[in-house]
């Protein structure tokens, strides 16, 4: 069960500057260099002076001399008996503890109350005895106010040799200047970590989106918006879960290496365990382990896990993803609709404190939704037979389906059944239109091989999908529990799969066994918490939402 998803992008470099003039008194730093002043191939311009003189070999622009000049700065704290890099610092607050302790504090007050703070150095502004700069933690900003009188000549010259990108140490005591900056007043300055490497310009930081993903660490420096989406990702699994332990569900771990890939249709990536000497595949669902515990007499499980699809990418796929699925037993599909629209609309309200989002349907349309409404519901058939003005259904012939296919351009592979048919009408006809929350159920058997029959139609199932702005966010059914039917389920999928299907699954005969010792009625339900993250978090691409996301190979 599950979504997911991203696009590649053209790599370019990115460009950003740092006026700094070495002489300049006044000199206000805020980004870093033009790495096309080293050409592409990382080589230092020819136009740049490289005579070995000490006072040319530190003149000019480039990542190159400006790297040098960092790393000078290096020996030369090193010399002085100072260790750029310390093992460790004791921090008294986080920066977002002093803002909460002191929000009220009027302008222009000094404070006896002494801090130890850490973070990194975002703004160094000089204006001769007194040096201000912007500290950030993972909390927040604060500003430090720097007097050559307090903190001393030595202190003074260490904090104007600091560059951004540093991480420092600070003691002081808490102040506002006469404007009412919280600031901490600083009596010591301690460099924790030398950076290197300048950090993207403030204002334009990585432009380019390939590199934005491919240089994370980098992004989220400068960029307060990817933060905030992280941030966001991160509430809304703790949302997640705190609904499920609450509804009495019990989170647990299956499995990441499968001798069977199931659960799914899907194209596994491949492995080989070498001390077994076996084939092994990385998971492509968490389903069938999961409700191997339904059969031990867990009742209530979960699991929020990486799952694996060798298939392509786009603004929705990527080939590792972050699924949820749960199981709970005697309950059906329709529990399951339930608990999908309460599982959004909480980590919504939980992550962003409202639950009115912005849906990105197609073309860049956007749309205001408010996921607090009641959502719809739609059989598939009938969500076709609006589109087109036509019944299907999989009792149909496939002649006939076919050739109601080929008159709104869908083509069809020769293996096809009516279900798959239908299934390829609504992609082309239907899944595109459906912007508000929707759930689609009714799916025929043949495209769900684990979902129970219908009750009331032996050619369809008791599956749903959900989609927003076209995209497809869950997917769960009541779960077929018999043995027999579910071997023969297999048996298909196997047949399909001799027959090149690459997304087909094979027999689990050790499924088909733990299904023997008898699995009670079950409701499933399965999540892609990627694109639950892009529908909450307001953002178009899969690689918005995942940290580190699978790129084409970079090209040094």
């Amino acid at each position: 069960m599950g979504s997911h998803a991203i696009e590649s992008t053209r790599e370019q470099r990115y460009q950003c500057q740092i006026p700094y003039r070495r002489h300049d008194s006044t000199r206000y730093r805020h980004g870093t260099v033009n790495d096309h002043a080293t050409g592409n191939d990382g080589q230092p311009d020819s136009t740049l002076p490289h005579s070995g003189e000490p006072d040319e070999q530190y003149t000019g622009s480039g990542l190159i001399v400006e790297k040098a000049k960092r790393l000078a700065k290096i020996d030369a704290t090193r010399a002085a008996g100072t260790e750029p890099y310390p093992y460790r610092f004791d921090r008294s607050h986080t920066l977002a503890e002093i803002r909460d302790e002191h929000a009220a504090l009027a302008p222009g007050t000094e404070l006896s109350d002494r801090v130890d703070v850490a973070g990194r150095v975002m703004l160094l502004r000089d204006s001769g005895k007194l040096i201000f700069a912007t500290l950030r933690d993972r909390g927040g900003d604060i500003q430090l106010f720097v007097s050559k009188a307090v903190i001393g000549d030595a202190g003074f010259g260490a904090v104007q040799n600091l560059d951004l990108g540093d991480w420092v140490g600070v003691s002081g005591t808490v102040m506002t200047t006469r404007k009412g900056e919280l600031s901490v007043k600083v009596d010591n300055l301690q460099l924790l970590s030398k950076a290197i490497r300048p950090l993207p310009d403030k204002w334009h930081g990585l432009t380019d989106t390939d590199t934005r993903f491919r240089q994370r660490y980098a992004d989220l420096i400068v960029n307060a918006e990817a933060r905030r989406t992280f941030e966001i990702r991160h509430a809304i699994i703790a949302s997640f879960r705190r609904t499920l332990h609450e509804t009495g569900f019990i989170e647990v771990e299956t499995p990441v290496l499968h001798v069977e890939a199931g659960g799914a249709h899907a194209r596994p990536f491949v492995t080989h365990h070498n001390a077994l000497d076996m084939q092994m595949f990385l998971r492509i669902a968490l389903e069938l382990h999961l409700k191997r515990l339904i059969v031990a007499g867990m009742e209530r499980v979960f699991e929020i896990g990486r799952v694996f699809r060798n298939e392509g990418i786009s603004t929705r796929h990527n080939p590792e993803f972050t699924m949820m699925e749960l199981y709970q037993a005697f309950a059906d599909h329709t529990e399951m609709i339930d608990i999908t629209e309460r599982l959004i609309t909480a980590a919504a309200l939980d992550s962003t404190g409202t639950s009115v989002v912005t849906i990105f349907g197609p073309q860049e349309h956007t749309e205001t939704v408010d996921l607090a409404l009641p959502w719809r519901r739609a059989r598939m058939i009938d969500l076709v037979h609006d589109a087109i003005g036509q019944d299907v259904h999989p009792s149909q012939s496939v002649e006939h389906l076919r050739g109601v296919a080929s008159a709104h351009g869908v083509s069809c592979a020769p293996r096809w059944g009516p279900g798959k048919i239908i299934e390829e009408l609504f992609e082309a006809t239907v899944e595109h239109t459906l912007i508000a929350p929707t759930f689609v159920t009714g799916h025929p058997v043949e495209i769900s091989p684990l979902a129970r029959t219908d009750r009331y139609d032996p050619f369809l199932t008791e599956r749903f999908e959900l989609f927003i702005g076209g995209r497809e966010y869950a997917n769960g059914y009541s779960e077929l529990n018999d043995p027999v039917e579910q071997r023969v389920r297999f048996q298909d999928e196997q047949t399909a799969k001799d027959a090149g299907d690459d997304e087909a699954t094979g027999v689990d005969e050790d499924y088909l066994r733990a299904l023997e010792y008898g699995m009670p009625p079950t409701g499933g339900l399965g999540i892609g918490m990627d694109r639950v993250a892009m529908l909450i978090a307001g953002v178009h691409s899969i690689k918005e939402v995942i940290l580190f996301p699978t790129l084409r190979h970079e090209v040094l």
